[in-house]
C-alpha cells in the first residue's frame, strides 16, 4: 500500500470551525508542515452565514474571496495563501471516506491516506434532503438546498433564471426565513411553507413569531403554515413545476427551496468514540473520550458550564469559539500550561429585509414581550424575556444597538432576580441597560 501523508495535527473539515482551528493554531505557533486543513469543498474556510444573505443580494452581491474567515467576526481574512505562508497544508476537494482512530488514519474517497498525531473533528452537518425520506419528485431540477458555496451558486442561477416567477420555501426556521427574504428581495413571488403552528418554534414565542410572520406578509411573502410538502410535479424537462402539500392543496413553483435542518456528520466515527444527544461526547476542552481526538462546533456535545447540562450547539458562534478553544487546549497540554474550560453562553442571531435580532441565554420558563411589536412601524424594537425560577435567563431583542445587544448578553449571563411580568413588561429594555 502506498505510504500517506503523516501530520501532527489534521483538521478534519474545512467550514467555520476549520478556519478559526487554523488561525488559532497559527496564534499559538505551528511549524511548516506541521498541521493539514482536509476539506471537501474546493475553497479555503469561508464565512458560511453569507450564504443566506449578501451572497444572493439582488445587488452588489458577496463573493469569495470576499468572505473567507475570519472576516465575520472582524478578523483578518485568511485567503489561501496565508496558509501557505504559514506552511499550513489546505487540503481541498477530499472527502474522507474512512476514519481509523486506533490506527490515526484517514482515507479519502481517492485511497489517498493521512496520518496523524492530534485529530480536530470539525466536520459540520450535513443538510437533510426531501430525497432521505422517499418524498415524491423530491429529485426534480430546481428543488434547492443551502450549505456549501456551491449550493448558492445553485441558487443564485436559479434566481437569475426564473426572474419574477414562483418560489416555494420548504421549512419555518432560520433558513426558511433567511432565504425567503432574500427570494422576495429578489421580486420572486414567494410562498413559505411548514407544519408547525408559527416560524422558528424551537427559539420564538407565539408572540415573537406572529411579528415576524406579519412583516414577512407585509412584505408580499405568503405563508402556509400547519402542512408539509408530500410531492412534486414536474415538467418533461424534469424541473420542478408544483408542490403538492399535505392538505390537498398545490402550489405553482419554479424554484423550490428546502430548509428542514441538517444532521451532525459523525457516521465516520461511530463505535469509536462516545456520543450523546446526537452528537460527539467531548469534555470541557473539546477532547472526545479517545486521547488525542478533539471534536468541535456542530459535531460536539459538550458540557455548558452555565446551566450544568451537556449540550449540543447548531451555530457559528460556537463553531468559532470551541475551534478556538480545542486549539488553545491541544497546545495548552503540550506546554503543560492550564486552559480555562468552555464557559459558553448560547448566542443566536438573525438578519433579513430591514430586520436583525439576536438572542442570549436560555429560552425556559416564563416569555415576557416587551417593547413595540407593531409590524407596520417604521422602526419596530421589541424583546422578550425568560423568566426560571424567579431569575431572567434568557434575552431576545430586534432591532438594538450593539450596546443594548451587549446589555441583554450581560443580563443572560448574570441572571439577575427577575421582577414580577408587570414590572418586566413596563421597564422593558431598561431592566437590562440599567444593569450594566
Amino acid at each position: 500500500m502506498a505510504t500517506g501523508k503523516h501530520f501532527k495535527y489534521i483538521v478534519l473539515g474545512g467550514g467555520v470551525s476549520g478556519g478559526y482551528a487554523a488561525r488559532e493554531f497559527a496564534k499559538q505557533g505551528v511549524q511548516p508542515g506541521e498541521l493539514a486543513i482536509i476539506s471537501k469543498e474546493a475553497v479555503a474556510p469561508y464565512e458560511r452565514p453569507a450564504l443566506s444573505k449578501a451572497y444572493l443580494f439582488p445587488q452588489s452581491p458577496a463573493r469569495l474571496p470576499g468572505f473567507h474567515v475570519c472576516v465575520g467576526s472582524g478578523g483578518e481574512r485568511l485567503l489561501p495563501e496565508w496558509y501557505s505562508e504559514k506552511g499550513i497544508e489546505l487540503i481541498l476537494s477530499t472527502e474522507i471516506v474512512k476514519a481509523d482512530l486506533a490506527s490515526k488514519t484517514l482515507t479519502s474517497s481517492a485511497g489517498a491516506t493521512f496520518t496523524y498525531e492530534i485529530l480536530l473533528i470539525a466536520t459540520g452537518s450535513s443538510v437533510i434532503k426531501l430525497s432521505d425520506f422517499g418524498t415524491q419528485g423530491a429529485d426534480s431540477n430546481n428543488i434547492l438546498y443551502l450549505r456549501e458555496v456551491d449550493d448558492a451558486d445553485k441558487l443564485y442561477a436559479a434566481i437569475q433564471a426564473k426572474k419574477g416567477g414562483k418560489a416555494v420555501v420548504v421549512g419555518g426556521g432560520y433558513i426558511g426565513l433567511e432565504l425567503s427574504a432574500v427570494l422576495k428581495m429578489n421580486n420572486l413571488d414567494v410562498t413559505m411553507v411548514f407544519p408547525e403552528p408559527w416560524c422558528m418554534p424551537r427559539l420564538f414565542t407565539a408572540e415573537i413569531a406572529a411579528f415576524y410572520e406579519s412583516y414577512y406578509t407585509n412584505k408580499g411573502v405568503k405563508i402556509v403554515k400547519g402542512t408539509v410538502a408530500v410531492g412534486f410535479d414536474a415538467d418533461a424537462n424534469g424541473d420542478v413545476t408544483a408542490v403538492k402539500l399535505k392538505d390537498g392543496s398545490v402550489l405553482e413553483a419554479d424554484i423550490v427551496v428546502v430548509g428542514v435542518g441538517g444532521r451532525p456528520l459523525t457516521g465516520l466515527f461511530k463505535g469509536q468514540v462516545a456520543e450523546e444527544k446526537g452528537g460527539i461526547k467531548t469534555d470541557a476542552f473539546f477532547e472526545t473520550s479517545v486521547p488525542g481526538v478533539y471534536a468541535v462546533g456542530d459535531v460536539a456535545t459538550f458540557p455548558m458550564k452555565i446551566y450544568d447540562d451537556v449540550r449540543r450547539v447548531e451555530h457559528v458562534d460556537h463553531s468559532r469559539k470551541s475551534a478556538e478553544q480545542a486549539v488553545k487546549a491541544i497546545k495548552g497540554k503540550e506546554a503543560g500550561s492550564a486552559v480555562a474550560e468552555y464557559d459558553y453562553l448560547p448566542y443566536f442571531y438573525s438578519r433579513s429585509f430591514d430586520l436583525s435580532w439576536q438572542f442570549y441565554g436560555d429560552n425556559v420558563g416564563d416569555a415576557i414581550l416587551f417593547g413595540d411589536a407593531d409590524p407596520s412601524s417604521a422602526k419596530p424594537k421589541f424583546g422578550s424575556y425568560w423568566v426560571k425560577d424567579g431569575k431572567c435567563v434568557g434575552v431576545f431583542l430586534e432591532g438594538g444597538s450593539p450596546d443594548e445587544n451587549g446589555a441583554i448578553a450581560k443580563l443572560a449571563r448574570d441572571q439577575p432576580p427577575a421582577a414580577s411580568p408587570a414590572e418586566l413588561k413596563a421597564a422593558g429594555l431598561q431592566f437590562a441597560t440599567s444593569k450594566i
